[in-house]
């Protein structure tokens, strides 16, 4: 207790509240801003934090982690172009409601289940570290295949009218991660004789591309046939009022998604993309008559939301527990607490138990801050509705083409960038999911290291598998979810998808 108490009389400190601050407004300018998602913005802050001390640099970290997630949701609910492919589903139900006059209603409910969402995720992050990261542990190579392919065959099922559409979008997305040099032998694969794609193709260029640039493409051609409907965030309006009643109807939603994001974020490898849209179908086939999910219901903006944010501090158990990264942006920590001579792993709680108490203090303090600095916000980011479809695409095309040249300070990640832009925009066009492409691209280098790693264990013996009976298990539910879905007739597709 005298550690506890004196790790909070840290995170309470002037000075680590400034920098939780610091991180938390940019985290929200990042993940405001289309072509910016949340480990570039950790990626660029790490050298800030050369110079701080070790709490206050976490602290600064871990306020541009959370912030950025909820801050995706501004965009993505306003001119349907998600930040991140994690907020792509939230456009799902945010954009019709932004199109309904309802943006500062679901601003609002993004906000509020971000914040319950990452205050759930911080509380399981507290309490259940070290016995919930022994689980995590347990799933080997063929376990983490096995959830791997299930949560494919989710996506796919969940994000176009085809179950066979979206595994073959999924399929190709893994295609392309396998691009660059073989993990193995060094053999260089699909390069096409370019040494700029020997490390693989830029994730950053592929996410802006596929989903914002396609996104503008999509709104420059319904400007151009007069196709166009104009957002409205009418400021006053009754119909734009978030009440007692609207909240306590979304509420169970919120809880219900913290607990699903939490669960995806103790399992290395998943990430918040996985988590949003888990919890969105979770709440589609709760959903009570007269819910609309895809035609502006909040419910839905709250799943995604609140789920994508409360991975993030569950994806913190493997790291301070096991020094395991469960995400990008843990793998990210490690780098900062490196630098200060920090090591994450099970003797953290032993030597520097101050330490580690400060951070999970300084983690509470940062979803205070996201609230109040989020509810200021809110005013000004639901301006940007009123601003016409023909200085929107412009401005975000020329960030999207700024930020993939600032990953690489390359000229070829921007043609890429363009290339996988016009390529989602035929995927749109024919009805194959852009979302279930870019969730094969970035779980197929983990997948693929995963299966090699499986058949090395097994020895290439399908009868091996018996001795991992939680895969058996896991595969079993993929298969009959692909059945179910396959058999089951689907309605129409909802618009959006982030297209």
């Amino acid at each position: 207790m005298h550690d506890v108490l004196l790790g909070l009389g840290d995170a309470l400190a002037p000075v680590t509240i400034l920098f939780v601050f610091l991180g938390v407004l940019l985290g929200y300018v990042i993940g405001v801003l289309p072509g910016l998602n949340r480990p570039a913005a950790l990626a660029i802050a790490i050298p800030i934090s050369y110079y701080l001390t070790p709490l206050a640099a976490v602290a600064f970290l871990i306020g541009i982690a959370k912030a950025s997630g909820a801050g995706g949701a501004t965009t993505a609910i306003l001119i349907n172009t998600p930040g991140e492919p994690n907020a792509a589903v939230t456009c799902l139900d945010g954009y019709p409601l932004a199109r309904a006059g309802k943006a500062k209603q679901a601003l609002k409910v993004a906000l509020y289940g971000s914040v319950i969402g990452d205050l759930i995720g911080t509380l399981a992050l507290v309490l259940l570290a070290r016995p919930l990261a022994t689980l995590a542990l347990g799933f080997g190579p063929v376990e983490m295949s096995a959830v791997m392919v299930l949560a494919l065959t989710f996506i796919a099922a969940l994000a176009g009218n085809s179950l066979l559409r979206g595994l073959a979008a999924g399929s190709f997305g893994l295609l392309c991660a396998t691009v660059g040099l073989d993990v193995e032998s060094g053999t260089p694969r699909l390069t096409f004789d370019q040494v700029a794609l020997f490390d693989g193709v830029p994730l950053l260029a592929v996410t802006v591309g596929m989903l914002a640039l396609s996104e503008m493409i999509i709104q420059a051609e319904e400007v151009l046939g007069k196709r166009t409907e104009a957002a409205s965030a009418a400021a006053g309006g009754d119909a734009d009022r978030l009440g007692w009643p609207e909240f306590r109807r979304v509420l169970p939603t919120i809880l219900q998604s913290s607990i699903v994001g939490t669960a995806i974020g103790l399992l290395p490898g998943l990430g918040p993309t996985v988590a949003s849209f888990a919890s969105y179908a979770l709440a589609k086939r709760l959903a009570k008559p007269g819910e609309q999910f895809g035609k502006g219901e909040l419910k839905g903006v709250a799943a995604a939301e609140t789920a994508d944010n409360a991975v993030v501090p569950a994806s913190f158990v493997p790291l301070f527990a096991l020094g395991l990264p469960g995400s990008v942006s843990a793998a990210i920590l490690i780098a900062a607490l490196t630098i200060h001579g920090v090591t994450p792993g099970p003797r953290l709680f032993e030597e520097q138990p101050r330490l580690i108490y400060g951070i999970f203090g300084a983690m509470m303090v940062a979803a205070v801050v996201m609230l109040v600095v989020g509810r200021i916000g809110l005013l000004a980011f639901a301006q940007l509705t009123r601003v016409p479809a023909t200085i929107i695409i412009p401005v975000v095309t020329m960030l999207c083409l700024v930020g993939a040249y600032l990953e690489s300070k390359s000229v070829f990640a921007v043609g890429l960038m363009v290339g996988f832009g016009l390529l989602g925009y035929l995927m749109h066009r024919f009805d194959y999911s852009r979302v279930t492409f870019l969730i094969g691209f970035v779980i197929g280098p983990q997948l693929e290291l995963s299966v090699r790693q499986a058949l090395i264990i097994t020895e290439g013996k399908v009868s091996s598998l018996s001795h991992h009976p939680a895969a058996l298990a896991v595969l079993a539910v993929a298969v009959v979810a692909a059945v179910y879905f396959l058999r089951t007739p689907r309605k129409a597709a909802p618009e959006g998808e982030g297209a």
